[in-house]
């Protein structure tokens, strides 16, 4: 079959369907994590940050595996390896079901990551095999939309199940998607593997390593202190966060890989990722508009739940339904935006697109109030949601077009490790940048000499050192064990009220600023549409 012949058939949509469930599975298994964390917490008796171990080891272990699950699958066969995968997530999710102790879970949790790492470069080239010319556009925007059903399907569902019933239901469904994945698989053809494909095990590690060190430093900036070290760090560097000097090693390993991949491929040896992906200025630019885009919904979507259910007090409920007019735009522009691929080229919708989410960032930061479900905070998100949607679909659709079929793998891989680092980035420093513009505000509004409500010898009663987001209740309960008169506790609230918000417009003005700084990258985007993944081999398929 010739590339020409299949860009004219249209293929039945049927294995599109698992290929869809699949990136649902992998998503509506993060999103439901937090969900349960109550849940497991009451179960097992054991404090939140050890549940939180088992969100942390799913992100570290798919971050580190993912280029090496690339690999796995050019060798054993991209049909083969996505079948035992995605058996292997079931019994991850069995697990859970299982689970008698936290332990259970954190491993469950090691294992899904596994099966993540392989399943993410996976998608990318078996649309490659199934699919071609708009079929395949419209696939590849199906994987962006799927993440925003997913956290979606995850807060409604799972949290109605996990507040009414138990949190072990929730991963049933987590089980009865990877079993239906399991049976759509069955309807996927790919080309045979490699078996004389070489594995660089001195890549491996490298990058492995090198993205374990960068996400973990980048994560535990708030917990571990950005600059001096919190009593929360495992060690300190005479009184300095190791978090930062995590990601100066994390930095240096990824160069290292680097110049090793360089190297291994000038002898013509096997790299572990095709570096020539990123050769032109057009690629690196669809890589880095990827990761700011990512990086701005994780900070949002930080931002988001730190209102409703931590100054305001409400359920993850109220957070889904906050958040559902987002994630619908998201869903359905991600899926639609293909459709004006054949009237606007990728530079003209990269830069239309962050011109979006610029301006929504910066309605957001001018209308918005104590209240997330006012009509102008809804047509922010919405306005974001359509940027956002948009240029996911299309620098992944970008990515996958620059480069052959065979490599459509290597694309996956670095698709997975700029979206794990990404979000690791964006959540990491929404809150370290809300936290602390939260923590000035306090200070400079305490220092204020006409601020004669609140007196020196109450403010020392009250640790500014841990300053952090906090309801008014909880602050009403904290000033009880104070000397604090009423007045003086109306005083406290009110100051906590402006400072909260004024934190919060000013973490959006940040965030719209980088937003427009990505402008000047998407410039760089192609002029030309995207169009298929090329295909040199395309007669070769197993059944």
């Amino acid at each position: 079959m010739t590339t020409e012949f299949a860009a004219t058939t249209r293929n039945s949509w049927v294995p599109m369907v698992g290929l869809f469930l699949a990136q649902v599975l992998m998503s509506f298994n993060v999103a439901a994590l937090p969900v349960s964390m109550g849940g497991m917490v009451e179960d097992f008796g054991v404090p939140p940050t050890s549940v939180s171990t088992a969100i942390v080891t799913y992100g570290l272990v798919v971050a580190a595996l993912v280029m090496v699950g690339a690999k796995l699958g050019q060798r054993i066969g991209w049909v083969h390896i996505f079948r035992v995968v995605v058996g292997i997530f079931a019994l991850s999710a069995l697990c859970m079901v299982l689970a008698p102790s936290v332990v259970w879970v954190i491993v469950a949790q090691a294992l899904a990551g596994a099966s993540a790492a392989i399943i993410v470069p996976s998608l990318v080239a078996l649309i490659a095999e199934n699919y071609h010319g708009a079929q395949q556009a419209t696939a590849i925007g199906s994987l962006g939309s799927a993440r925003a059903l997913s956290g979606v399907s995850a807060f409604l569902i799972g949290g109605t199940l996990a507040t009414f019933v138990g949190w072990r239901p929730v991963f049933a469904i987590v089980l009865v998607l990877a079993l239906t994945v399991f049976a759509f698989s069955f309807r996927l053809r790919g080309d045979h593997g490699d078996a004389t494909l070489d594995i660089d095990l001195v890549g491996a590690p490298l990058i492995g390593l090198g993205i374990v060190m960068l996400t973990l430093g980048v994560n535990n900036l708030n917990g571990w202190g950005l600059l001096r070290a919190t009593d929360s760090a495992p060690f300190t560097i005479l009184g300095a966060s190791p978090a930062p000097l995590l990601i100066v090693i994390g930095i240096i390993l990824v160069q290292l890989f680097a110049m090793w991949t360089r190297r291994r491929s000038a002898e013509g040896k096997e790299p572990l990722v095709e570096l020539g992906i990123l050769k032109s200025s057009r690629e690196r630019s669809a890589v880095f508009a990827m990761f700011v885009v990512v990086a701005l919904e994780a900070a949002l979507n930080f931002t988001i739940p730190l209102y409703i259910q931590i100054v305001q007090g409400r359920s993850a409920f109220s957070t889904s339904m906050a958040m559902l007019p987002f994630n619908l735009t998201v869903f359905f522009t991600a899926m639609l935006v293909v459709r004006v691929y054949k009237r606007f080229t990728p530079r003209q919708i990269g830069v239309f697109s962050f011109g979006l989410t610029t301006f929504a960032l910066l309605w957001l930061a001018y209308v918005v109030n104590n209240n997330w479900e006012t009509f102008p905070t809804i047509l922010g998100l919405f306005i974001f949601g359509v940027g956002q949607g948009s240029l996911v679909t299309l620098v992944f659709n970008v990515l996958v077009t620059s480069a052959p079929k065979e490599l459509a793998g290597d694309v996956g891989s670095i698709r997975g490790t700029t979206q794990n680092l990404a979000s690791a980035v964006g959540t990491a420093l929404a809150g370290a940048l809300m936290v602390g513009l939260l923590a000035g505000n306090i200070t400079v509004a305490l220092s204020d000499s006409e601020n004669l409500s609140l007196p020196q010898d109450l403010t020392s009663q009250v640790d500014l050192d841990n300053t952090n987001f906090v309801s008014n209740d909880h602050l009403k309960e904290v000033l009880a064990g104070t000397t604090a008169t009423p007045e003086q506790v109306d005083a406290a609230v009110s100051l906590n009220e402006q400072a909260r918000l004024s934190a919060l417009k000013t973490g959006l003005l940040v965030l719209a600023a980088v937003s427009a700084i990505a402008i000047i990258p998407a410039s760089r985007l192609p002029r030309y549409k995207p169009e298929e993944i090329p295909d040199p081999d395309p007669v070769v398929k197993d059944e």
